[in-house]
């Protein structure tokens, strides 16, 4: 806020007077704060242009391998184990993953990850028969593997790169990148897939994670995490004393617990995804196939995810409580709009009831993970981001093999699934509204801070 200009908008008007319009160099500094993160922090920059190329090969191989999938074996429960597929294994390597995140340079360990991505997708060109499916699946669990080591080390780079004040702006711009991305990926995506074949979408994919290597290649930070007491023995070593001092960690800090399971709550989602697919290829289909209409739903599902965060930041600003706060009503707002898909007359509405509730969805990814990077010591956060990713991989597991289940075996038509999950969306809200009375504010955990040089001052203080 500019100096001199009054807390809130209206308080001129409490003194009897019309309250003046808000500052220009206030409206422009909120209007500009995410281009001058990007343009004076050169680290967050490098790495949010290797997250945005890699994302977007993302999300062009994504409706390319439903499409595969698909139209090899006309199952839904081959989608189903496929999302299984992309979710569970992050699940059983996060507990080495977080260990490993807080114990070696976690520049290096993100690029081996990128490269060992972008070779092993080249094997998704081999697959053309009903009997070469399963390398498909092999594939994905491979590189999703990859990306149990690489998400936990991104994410807890972000608060070394990072001051307090550009905290939120960052996390807020990996989120609005990720469903830009998204929402560009799949819509392109699948009208590449349709119009030129799936092979183009695997060769983009695996391209840009070696872009994506180059990038963060370019960071210059100290990216060795805080040195731990080691301890001797064979548990030390093989990192079995690390991965227990982070479970009791979680354990004894009950306000990272309830964080961690926010996205457990989102989890749910999965089945909606797999929902995604079936819309599209049953229920909306265009063109006479799955490609186009899948490629819609999920890009409007991008430009809601985008818009949440980013807009809720420009009318809360970046106080933890607001934050906290928004969460509850935020699965409810899922809900909602997830039990009015199940409605909806057209493709059209089906995109808007989908991109509202990804917009409620997208508030509850990024504020908890803010949350969590203010709560958390930086030499707990591997650990920590891994715990999490893994939780919230099961039950996207469980909720995708369920709803893949009920559809391809007890036969529940995808509108009464839609309607199903919108309803247990409002469990976790109700979980969240209710502990928040036993929730006690604290100063952020000590996060090394970055010291700028003059041209990247800090260009918006921390609200709150």
């Amino acid at each position: 806020m500019a100096r001199g200009a009054p807390r809130h908008p209206n308080a001129a008007a409490a003194l009897g007077t019309p309250p003046p319009p808000l500052a220009v160099d206030d409206y422009n500094r909120r209007l500009n704060i995410y281009l001058s993160l990007l343009r004076r922090n050169r680290n967050f920059r490098l790495l949010f242009f290797g997250q945005a190329i890699s994302q977007l090969g993302d999300w062009f191989n994504a409706v390319a391998v439903y499409a595969l999938l698909l139209e090899l074996t006309g199952s839904a429960t081959a989608v189903a184990w496929m999302m299984i597929v992309q979710f569970l294994p992050i699940a059983v390597v996060g507990p080495v993953a977080g260990v490993v995140v807080d114990r070696v340079n976690r520049r290096r360990l993100m690029i081996a990850a990128d490269l060992v991505r972008g070779v092993l997708i080249l094997g998704l060109l081999v697959v053309r028969r009903p009997d070469q499916v399963w390398i498909a699946y092999v594939v994905m669990a491979l590189t999703v593997s990859a990306s149990g080591f690489f998400e936990p080390a991104r994410t807890a780079t972000i608060p070394n790169i990072t001051t307090d004040a550009e905290l939120l702006p960052a996390n807020a711009l990996s989120a609005a990148t990720w469903s830009a991305m998204l929402a560009v990926g799949a819509s392109v995506g699948g009208l590449i897939t349709a119009l030129a074949g799936r092979d183009i979408a695997f060769t983009i994919n695996a391209a840009s994670f070696f872009v994506s290597a180059y990038f963060i290649g370019r960071t210059q930070y100290d990216a060795t995490p805080p040195a731990g007491e080691r301890r001797p023995g064979l548990a030390a070593l093989t990192g079995m004393t690390d991965l227990v001092e982070g479970l009791r960690y979680i354990r004894r800090e009950p306000q990272v617990a309830a964080l961690i399971c926010v996205k457990a709550g989102w989890g749910l989602a999965g089945g909606v995804l797999l929902l995604l697919t079936i819309f599209g290829q049953r229920v909306f289909p265009v063109g006479g196939g799955a490609a186009a209409g899948i490629g819609i739903l999920y890009g409007a599902r991008g430009l809601g995810a985008g818009l949440g965060p980013i807009t809720l930041r420009w009318i809360l600003g970046q106080e933890t409580r607001a934050l906290r706060h928004t969460i509850g009503p935020a699965f409810f707002m899922v809900g909602v709009f997830y039990i009015a898909l199940a409605a909806a007359p057209s493709l059209a509405v089906a995109a808007l009831c989908v991109l509202c509730a990804h917009f409620g969805g997208s508030i509850l990814w990024v504020f908890s993970t803010v949350l969590l990077q203010l709560e958390v010591p930086d030499r707990f956060r591997g650990r920590v981001f891994a715990a999490e990713l893994a939780l919230v991989t099961l039950v996207t597991s469980a909720s995708s093999y369920w709803t893949g289940y009920e559809l391809d075996h007890v036969g529940r038509s995808p509108r009464t699934l839609s309607f199903a999950l919108g309803v247990m969306f409002c469990v976790p809200g109700t979980l969240w509204l209710a502990f928040q009375p036993r929730w006690h504010d604290r100063e952020p955990a000590g996060v090394p801070q970055p010291t700028p040089p003059p041209e990247e001052e800090i260009l918006e203080g921390r609200v709150g």
